[in-house]
This record gives C-alpha cells, structure tokens and sequence, in this order.
C-alpha cells in the first residue's frame, strides 16, 4: 500500500520549550512534535509523580457522590458496584471492590452479560438488584447514556452515582434545542460535562474510580498504601482503554508498571505466570497486548465476573486456575480473530465496489464480541472505514472502526432511519441493523462519502531523520526516558535513506516475522545493525516481487541473502540475549530503491 510519508517539525512549540527547559533537545523537540507546548505540562510530562495528581474534588459531584457513599457505608446500607465487561470495566469494579472494602462498607459488584444484556445499566436488572434489597448504585465506565434505567432506580428509592468518562450525550430539552444532557441521578461525576471544573479530561474509567476511592479514603483516614495499590489497575485500564498517555494518565502508567512489577495481588502473580511474563520486566506493552487480552477475553467470549474475581481473590490456587482460564479465552479469541479476519478479507477481495470508500461487510459467523476487532484489522489493512456485522439474538449488529477525517458515528447518524439503534464516537461505533437494510446502509454510507482517494492514503509521520552511525545506548536511553507510549505518546520514529538490506530471515512458528540485516559505512568500515518486523512481511515480500519479480524473493527466501537499498522508517532499542547487549530497529516502514 502506498504510504505518505511525512517529517514532522513544530520549530515554534520546540523553541518555546527550549527557552524554559534545560533538557535534551532531543526530547524537546518529541515533545513538540506531539503538541506539548506547554511549558508546565512539559514539566509533568517528564517529572510528574502521583504528588502532582489533581485534587479529585475538584470533579464536579465528587464531594456529593462521596458523602453519599460515605452515609450509606455508616448506614450499613447495601451497595452494588455496577460494572461494566471490558478491560476498563473490569479494573474499575475491582478498584472500587477494594475500595468499599477497605472502608467496611456492605456491597457487591455486578457486571452486565455482553450478549444477554449488552453494554451499561439494564432496566431489567435494576429491579432484580431493588428486590435483592440494593439501596446504592455506583457506576463505573458507564451510566452517562442510561437515562430510563436511573430514572427507574429512583423510582423505586434507589440512591444513583455515576462515575463514567465517555461523551456526554447531546439530548433535546422540553424545547426542543440540543444540548448535552445526563441522566438524574444522585451525583454524576464525568470531567467531560462543560462545568466540571477538573483541569484533565482524558481520564479512563478506572481513572476515575481512583480518584474517587482516594476521595473516599481521605473521608475515612485510610492509609496511603492502601490508594497506592489501586494504581496498577488503573494502568492497566488506562492503556488498554487507549486514552492519551499525557498529564496524569501518564503518571498513572507510570506508577503502576513499578507496582505491577513487584505486585504482591494474587491474580497478577498467577497471570503474568500463565503468559510467561513473570521473569520479564512488565511495560505498557505487555499491557495492552498480553494482560489487558486476557482480561477483555472473558467479557467476549465467558463473563467478565472470571476477570474480576481474578483480581480480588486471595486464594492462591483460584488465582492460578482463573489466570490459566484467562489465557486460554485469550488464545481461543486470537484463534476466531485470525479466522474471522482472513475470511472477511476473502470476501472483501471477491465483492469489493472499487468505488467504494467505506466497507459494510456482513458474516453471521463472526463471534459478535470481536466483530470490532475484526473491523479494526479490516481498517488497517485498506485504511478505509469499516463495519462488521454478524447475526445477534434479534437482528444483525456489529461494530465499526473509522480513520482519521471520517467521524463514523455522524455518519451512521445521517443513516438512522435504516438503523435500529446505534452509537459510539468519531472513530468507533456500534449498531445493530434489520438485515434488509444491511445493503442499503452500505450504498447510502458511500453516496454520502466525501472522501478522497488522497484521503485514503496513510500517512507516516517521522519525528527526525537519523543515520544509524548516530546510534548509541545513551541516545537509546534518552528515547526510552519518554515512556510508556501510546496514544497521545507514540513511539518515536526516525527515518533513513539509502541503506542497504543485506540478510533476510523469518522468524515465528508461522514464519510471519521479518528480522532483516543493514549495512552501512562508518569511515570506510561496514557495520551492520538488525532489525525485525512483525507485520510487514506480506507487503515487503509484495514490493520485492513487484520490483524484482518472484525470482528475486525466492533466492532470498532459499538463502538469506538479499542485496538491496532501501529507505527505512524505524524505532530503535536495545536487544538482550543470552547476556550480550545488541542495538535493534524495530521497523515500523520499508520503501524498496
């Protein structure tokens, strides 16, 4: 696929942070290049501590939402902590599981089942919790949207707080004008709603929980390990609810991969055991591919109940058979993921308009908890728009992932008369949908697309060009000073031109990994640096043969040998085997000479 490939240079935001700051210039210009211009929020981005957290009542409702819990915990009134089945969900029940029991309160938690109730509070539900003599609901990672079911808990004397960081929806008032509107509960504590005067908005569902439960915690003189623990949580939330590592985000990455390193939770231990991860040092990495998997699989494929118990037992032996349970729904998840993909792609391949900018592809095969993963691959792999539906209990429903300068859900909405219900933010969205109309919504998304073949087009932003003799450990070590990356932080990318590629190997059981061999000179000497690749072997292979013909690859395939230039975009880092110390790219771009 045909790559943009563009330097990214902000010389203002570098020279504002270079007048003020005494760093690496560097740093300062990666920075930059991710819009930190700010010169205190430089300062917490490379130095803050949770001793820089933001007051959390600060949050609107927070003092009303905390007295309210704080009354029914001395009241011996029944709690339920109403979660939610993904990571996020997960990690926010468990930091309020340890939070109300870590004040005496009286409660439990409940987390809705994906098929059978779907996402967020449920009507149905609510009056079951009522007759099980619930008094108190506290959301967690939902409850901005659940109007009717709020209503009813206050129908029936219930007391409502809601603790939630999705959008705040827009509603028509009695007089008919839009404007964001929540539901009436007790206390809505969300940093999104316009009044809420709280300084950071991007915080995560399990964020929230921590503010809250260390609001809580001040109101009954709890010990500050006892908050401290909650942090890992909240990080392994944080980044695979793929918020932006800024601000306090990233100083709650920061702080739970130390605690998760030496955690002393049960449910952690036997997990980073089941996914060989307990002899290695934790990064945010492992979070968002390995334990936070894991911890989503139950909600897509069991419940999302195994993942909290996971984390709250303190029974050694029930911690390592759920953990090895949690591992097992990962790799079975991975499994219909690679197959659901692989055959959509089929289709896709065989029915495809050319036209077509936006893809609506229907397989009542796919498991209905992965058709947004699906999507997300599907998208990635065209850069285009794409939704996935498969059949549900009543009628077709699925999820759509979207690219830059497409908001999917205002999209779907100029649909709404052709979809049953529907829902989401400008790059994601779920939607359920009669099958009739299946074919209709895909022509009408397409008429109304104003996209370009330009726009289709992805686009490589490099951060510095930098010729591999540049290479050290120290600059290495510069780079890794700007972790945990990922969204609103990603890894640093560098460029180079006119290298050569002299090895090729492939790796993995599949041999789907790319490890490639570089050379270039240094005052007259050759001195060769690897670099590997996980996903960009189908397309290198594809632009050898195109180039070169099949000849060309198969010699190196036989071989290893592979003698040509190329331009490479990169991230560099250190590799450790078997004791020695080597520099490794990871190769992110490859364009063939």
């Amino acid at each position: 696929m045909r790559e943009n490939w563009i330097l990214v240079n902000k010389k203002e935001s570098f020279l504002k942070l270079s007048e003020f700051l005494n760093e690496n210039p560097l740093v300062l210009r990666l920075l930059a290049n991710r819009g930190i211009d700010d010169i205190n929020l430089a300062k917490r981005f490379l130095s803050g501590t949770i001793d820089d957290f933001y007051d959390g009542y600060l949050m609107k409702d927070m003092q009303k939402g905390v007295s309210i819990i704080s009354d029914a915990i001395l009241n011996k009134k029944k709690i339920i902590i109403y979660g939610d089945y993904d990571c996020d969900g997960v990690n926010s029940t468990t930091i309020f599981y340890k939070a109300l029991k870590a004040v005496g309160a009286n409660y439990s938690y409940y987390i809705p089942n994906r098929e059978d109730e779907g996402y967020g509070m449920h009507s149905g539900r609510i009056q079951k919790l009522k007759d099980e003599g619930y008094e108190v609901i506290l959301t967690c990672d939902n409850g901005i949207s659940a109007f009717e079911q709020v209503e009813l808990a206050k129908e029936l004397g219930m007391e409502v707080v809601i603790t939630d960081h999705h959008d705040i929806p827009i509603r028509e008032d009695e007089n008919g004008i839009l404007k964001p509107t929540t539901p009436k509960a007790d206390a809505v504590i969300n940093p999104k709603q316009e009044e809420c005067k709280y300084p950071f908005k991007m915080l995560c569902g399990a964020g929230i929980a921590l503010k809250f439960s260390k609001c809580l915690f001040n109101e009954f003189n709890i010990a500050e390990e006892k908050f401290l623990d909650l942090i890992q949580f909240a990080a392994i939330a944080t980044v695979c609810d793929v918020v932006d590592l800024i601000d306090e985000n990233r100083i709650i990455v920061k702080k739970g991969l130390e605690l998760l390193n030496s955690s002393e939770n049960l449910g952690i231990q036997e997990l980073k055991k089941a996914t060989l991860l307990n002899d290695k040092k934790i990064e945010e990495y492992h979070l968002g591919f390995v334990i936070g998997p894991c911890i989503n699989a139950t909600g897509r494929l069991e419940t999302a109940d195994l993942s909290v118990e996971l984390l709250i037992t303190e029974d050694k032996e029930r911690a390592k058979s759920l953990a090895n349970q949690l591992s097992e729904l990962n790799t079975i998840r991975q499994d219909l993921t690679k197959e659901s993909t692989e055959r959509i792609i089929e289709r896709i391949e065989i029915e495809k308009n050319p036209s077509d900018k936006v893809i609506v592809v229907y397989d009542e095969n796919v498991h209905e908890s992965i058709a947004g993963i699906v999507a997300g691959r599907v998208k990635e792999k065209y850069n285009m728009p794409c939704i996935v539906l498969t059949s549900g209990k009543e009628m077709p429903k699925g999820s759509a992932r979207s690219i830059e300068g497409y908001n999917i859900t205002e999209e779907l909405s100029k649909c709404s008369e052709l979809i049953e219900k529907f829902g989401g933010h400008p790059m994601a969205a779920g939607l359920s949908i009669k099958e009739e109309n299946i074919d209709k919504l895909r022509k009408k998304l397409n008429e109304n697309c104003i996209l370009t073949d330009e726009d289709l087009v992805p686009v490589v932003k490099i951060d510095l060009p930098l010729n591999l003799n540049y290479l050290n450990e120290d600059l290495i070590t510069t780079i890794e000073s700007l972790r945990p990356f990922g969204k609103g932080n990603s890894s640093p990318l560098f460029a180079v031109k006119d290298i050569y590629i002299e090895r090729m190997w492939l790796l993995g059981k599949d041999k789907n990994f790319l490890k490639l061999r570089f050379s270039f000179d240094i005052n007259g000497r050759k001195v060769y640096i690897d670099g590997i690749s996980f996903d960009k072997f189908e397309s290198f292979k594809e632009d050898i043969i195109e180039k070169y013909g099949e000849r060309k690859f198969n010699e190196a395939y036989n071989t290893s040998f592979l003698n040509l230039k190329c331009d490479l975009i990169y991230f560099p880092s250190i590799n450790e085997f078997n004791g020695n110390r080597n520099i490794q790219l990871n190769i992110k771009n490859i364009r063939l000479k």
